[in-house]
């Protein structure tokens, strides 16, 4: 990995900070996450690999992506902001749930590139996985479904959060 690579991973983990004090449910900071994964795609994704059972290791990546995304939302607390805004507020476990999504993928890179590379190599054999670029794209698929499934159910909570809040006029 490089000191590039290292600093992205930083910053993806890092996002868990604001989301452990408590985010406003604003557009702004509702897509901050998605535009941060969706940079590092753009740094990293330089083909989208189909052969072989490719998609199908994409679809996994998607799936636990997905999985641990709404883990953390349906374990985010929302409450209002002194403006009446909703405030999502990560607890324990959906910060666990956050740093375990985005470490475990910066410690399969860093074991897949060192001590691992050649478990990794026989096992996209054995599985017809056409290589390292079919493995980067899963993994920055799973971090899309991560993020865009906490999006979702964050989002959600905080329209039925208003919901409630608003008083209905006859």
């Amino acid at each position: 990995m490089t000191t590039t690579d290292y600093l992205i991973s930083a910053v993806l983990v890092l996002l868990v900070i604001p989301q452990i004090r408590g985010t406003r449910q604003t557009l702004r900071n509702a897509l901050l996450p998605v535009v941060a994964v969706a940079a590092a795609a753009a740094y990293y994704l330089k083909s989208f690999p189909t052969e072989g059972n490719d998609v199908r290791l994409d679809l996994v990546g998607v799936v636990v992506g997905a999985a641990l995304g709404l883990a953390c939302g349906a374990t985010t607390r929302l409450s209002r902001d002194t403006d009446g805004v909703p405030l999502a507020k990560a607890g324990g476990v959906a910060a666990a749930l956050w740093i375990a999504g985005m470490a475990s993928r910066a410690g399969f890179e860093i074991w897949a590139t060192h001590s691992g590379a050649t478990t990794v190599a026989q096992f996209s054999r054995d599985n017809l996985i056409t290589g390292a670029a079919a493995w980067t794209a899963a993994l920055l698929l799973m971090a899309l479904a991560q993020v865009l499934a906490r999006l979702a159910v964050i989002r959600v909570k905080a329209r039925r959060f208003n919901a409630v809040a608003t008083p209905v006029r006859a």
